[in-house]
C-alpha cells in the first residue's frame, strides 16, 4: 500500500470518532466495545479509501489504522467490502437525513430546491474525506457498488417528485420519475467531478450554478406552501 498518511475523517460530520478504551477492566459491555470497534473500522476504511482507493488497501491496512487485530475485523465484518458498504450505507443515511430536514413550510418551490441542493453540497463539504471516499473511488468496487449508489439515488429523486407534488401536483405530473433521477445525477457527477480534481473550482461555486438549473428542469415556480 502507498505510504502516504491518509487524511482523517471530520469528528461528528458522518462518523463519530470513539474515545480509546480504558487499559485493564473497564465496565464497558461487549456490544458496547463491538460498537467501538465498527466504528473505528469504518472510519479506517474510508479514510485508507479516500487516499489509496480499493486497490489499494487490504484488510490488514484497515485493521491496523483501526488499532484492531485481525480476529477482532472479522468479528464485525467478513471482508473489506462489507465494510467499505456498511461505512457507505451511514454516509447515505447522514446524507438522506440532511436532505429530509430541510423545510418546506412557508416556502416556494424554487426557494426549496435551492435550499436542498444547498444541503447536498454543505453535507459534502462537512467532510471531504468521506464525501471522496463515497462519491469517487468506491466506485471502483464495481456492480455492488453501482446497485447501492442507484438506490441512494432514486431515494433522492423520490423525495424531490413527493415534495414537488405537495406544491403542483400538476407541474409534478408533467415530469416523468426520470428526470427527477436526471438532476440527481447531473449534480451527484458534478460534485464528485469536483472532489475528484481538488484543484479545480469549488463545491460552492459548483453548487451555486447547479441550484439554478435544477430548478428550470424541475419546473421551479412561485408557489409557498
Amino acid at each position: 500500500m502507498d505510504e502516504r498518511e491518509p487524511d482523517a475523517v471530520t469528528d461528528g460530520a458522518f462518523f463519530h470518532v470513539p474515545a480509546a478504551l480504558p487499559r485493564g477492566r473497564h465496565g464497558l459491555s461487549r456490544e458496547e466495545v463491538l460498537a467501538a470497534q465498527r466504528e473505528r473500522a469504518m472510519i479506517a476504511v474510508t479514510e485508507l479509501l479516500a487516499a489509496h482507493g480499493v486497490d489499494g488497501i487490504g484488510v490488514r491496512d484497515v485493521a491496523k489504522r483501526a488499532g484492531l487485530s485481525l480476529s477482532a475485523f472479522y468479528a464485525i465484518f467478513a471482508d473489506k467490502q462489507e465494510c467499505v458498504f456498511a461505512a457507505y450505507d451511514r454516509f447515505i443515511g447522514v446524507l438522506l437525513t440532511r436532505l429530509v430536514e430541510v423545510r418546506a413550510e412557508g416556502r416556494s418551490w424554487e426557494e426549496y430546491v435551492h435550499d436542498v441542493v444547498a444541503a447536498y453540497f454543505d453535507t459534502l463539504a462537512a467532510d471531504l474525506v468521506v464525501a471522496r471516499a463515497f462519491q469517487v473511488a468506491m466506485d471502483a468496487l464495481g456492480a455492488p457498488a453501482r446497485a447501492r449508489r442507484r438506490e441512494s439515488l432514486t431515494a433522492m429523486a423520490d423525495l424531490l417528485q413527493a415534495k414537488h407534488r405537495d406544491w403542483d401536483a400538476d407541474a409534478a405530473a408533467a415530469l416523468p420519475a426520470s428526470a427527477y433521477l436526471a438532476g440527481v445525477y447531473g449534480v451527484r457527477q458534478l460534485a464528485s467531478d469536483t472532489l475528484d480534481d481538488p484543484a479545480g473550482r469549488p463545491l460552492a461555486e459548483i453548487a451555486a450554478e447547479a441550484t439554478a438549473w435544477v430548478a428550470l428542469l424541475y419546473g421551479a415556480a412561485g408557489q409557498s406552501k
